[in-house]
């Protein structure tokens, strides 16, 4: 069947559906928690840090996947449950494709209450595009974001009939996408929609005329009022789509991996936080089977920042490799520091200066851990397997929260 749908997978999108609260509004992370959420937002305060997971493409679609996202999701698990104090992680963090192949009810169980059963913290969600995509005979009422909605977007903390006899509660998200709003950051999640490439946020001038432009309004809102409040914690971004994905300039080296850049999509972010004056500190994504870290090098407010773009959608669906041989070509893999600014597009704006493949990992499942406190937004990469959590983490990226001055560790 996925063989027979390649083809509405380029051209199928979805409608947005639309949030229960106004464009403005954010998501206290102290709701998650119900009544312990004062208790646990002092703890974090007094830490004067806050620590989170986040990761993307976990569901694992057939039994030889299902050891690999069990991995993944027991090492958060564990590193969550064995960190104490104000080093333990407050939440994850979601970033698509919690449900193969394409979000049907009867895999949540399976694919995510169970692997994430024993998560001593809230889980967050975008989707992704396979929590998105309807299948063709669908039945009314069983489109996958509407078993999205009821497990991660409900009006109250219920135990859903996805989550069988387990007691993990659904998230209470207002919607696809929303702003949550924790100590020292603030996470803007945006739903990239259906389609296997590109991502895709509003209709485009009516390129996608079933999508609304409900996420550009949200998008404008959200980044006046943390410029009206002059909010001085760290900023986030958060799509399924990457808006860069690796692949060779030259064809003759091979071509990409599984999946391509959204530079559309990131225009059209880049021009909401133009007009607003506000620049996020890192973009996350997901969506490609593996690890990239690109440094942005961009002029804004007048001056030259650099902002980390980071791809992990490694958390347990696959690995795949960042480039494929072309045919008689071995593939020819990129150094570290690679300039891929050829990746911008042909639009790509005078004012983004370079584009560089600071790091990867194409052979490893993984996930984020994420430290911000009142200085520093830390993005670390740890790969699943490694004894410790010292030893695993594969990458760290350091960003000044005050002038987005970057170090890499």
């Amino acid at each position: 069947m996925y063989g027979q749908i390649q083809d509405l997978l380029t051209k199928d999108v979805v409608a947005i559906p639309p949030s229960r609260v106004a464009d403005n509004a954010v998501v206290p992370l102290s709701d998650a928690y119900g009544n312990h959420g004062p208790q646990v937002i002092k703890l974090i305060e007094d830490a004067g840090k806050i620590i989170f997971h986040a990761l993307g493409d976990s569901g694992a679609s057939d039994v030889r996947k299902f050891a690999n996202e069990l991995h993944v999701a027991d090492q958060v698990t564990l590193d969550a449950a064995s960190s104490t104090g104000g080093n333990r992680p407050a939440f994850l963090f979601h970033l698509g494709d919690v449900v193969y192949n394409f979000g049907e009810a009867q895999y949540y169980y399976d694919q995510f209450y169970e692997p994430f059963r024993n998560y001593p913290a809230p889980i967050f969600a975008i989707p992704g595009n396979h929590d998105s995509f309807v299948v063709p005979g669908t039945k009314e009422g069983h489109e996958p974001l509407t078993t999205f909605q009821r497990n991660f977007c409900a009006k109250d903390r219920i135990i859903t009939q996805e989550a069988g006899s387990l007691h993990r509660t659904a998230m209470i998200q207002p919607g696809v996408y929303f702003a949550l709003d924790a100590p020292f950051v603030r996470i803007i999640g945006l739903f990239s929609n259906a389609l296997e490439d590109p991502g895709v946020i509003s209709n485009q001038d009516g390129k996608w005329s079933e999508v609304s432009d409900a996420q550009i309004k949200f998008l404008h809102a959200q980044l006046k009022k943390i410029k009206d409040e002059k909010y001085n914690g760290a900023v986030l971004i958060a799509t399924h789509h990457p808006p860069f994905s690796y692949a060779p300039h030259d064809s003759g080296g091979g071509t990409g991996g599984n999946h391509g850049s959204s530079t559309v999509m990131l225009q059209q972010i880049d021009n909401v936080c133009r007009a607003e004056g506000v620049c996020p500190h890192a973009f996350l994504s997901a969506h490609a089977h593996n690890y990239q870290r690109y440094t942005r090098v961009i002029e804004f407010g007048g001056k030259e920042i650099d902002v980390p773009f980071i791809v992990c959608g490694d958390g347990g669906h696959n690995v795949n490799p960042l480039v494929r041989a072309a045919h008689g070509h071995p593939a020819q893999e990129p150094n570290a520091g690679s300039d891929v600014g050829y990746l911008e597009g042909k639009h790509k704006p005078a004012w983004a200066k370079q584009l560089l493949l600071e790091k990867y990992d194409d052979q490893n499942y993984g996930y984020l851990r994420i430290h911000v406190d009142k200085e520093e937004l830390k993005i670390g990469f740890h790969q699943v397997g490694v004894r410790t959590l010292a030893q695993s983490r594969y990458d760290m990226v350091t960003v000044n929260l005050a002038d987005h001055a970057m170090v890499a560790n």
